[in-house]
């Protein structure tokens, strides 16, 4: 069996009456992330590690931003679309480990449907996901509460 590893790594602004879409979920809070799709950083750096470790690109490549066929889309497709992708290559998950930098609002109490969602598109575990999150003490646009930024790397192997 081969083995592979992909890092992913995504911001994204946050601003006043945008809907907070993260890890495939809808987090009630006063700003939500910005971007040409639903702005969900965490399925963004997921679709990012797993496009990094098969070797075929990032995100931005398969579903450019310029693209009015993406505006608004729902990041799950995407993601969907991504394992799609990976699996004609003959690749599937073999786990997820991620982290949120985000101030507020608290993430630990919505992981577990994070990982619920996600372990479904994927098609593997929840115990194959780990969801972590921190702040950064207030530090930087993370800490001034005008965006989120998320960190993940994924396992692959040859199916």
């Amino acid at each position: 069996m081969k083995i592979r590893v992909g890092f992913g790594f995504d911001v994204h602004q946050l601003r006043e009456k945008e809907e907070f879409w993260l890890g495939g979920i809808l987090v009630p809070h006063s700003k939500g992330a910005f971007g040409h799709s639903d702005a969900d950083v965490l399925i963004h750096v997921v679709c990012d590690a797993i496009l990094g470790a098969a070797n075929m690109r990032d995100l931005g490549f398969h579903f450019p931003d310029t693209s009015a066929d993406y505006k608004g889309i729902d990041s799950k497709k995407l993601l969907t679309e991504v394992i799609r992708l990976v699996s004609e290559k003959g690749w599937k998950i073999g786990n997820v480990d991620s982290t949120i930098c985000l101030q507020l609002p608290k993430v630990n109490p919505h992981i577990p449907a994070m990982k619920t969602v996600l372990a479904k598109i994927l098609q593997i575990s929840e115990q194959d996901i780990s969801i972590k999150a921190t702040t950064t003490e207030k530090l930087g646009y993370v800490g001034r509460e005008e965006g989120v930024s998320a960190y993940a790397v994924v396992l692959l192997e040859s199916s």
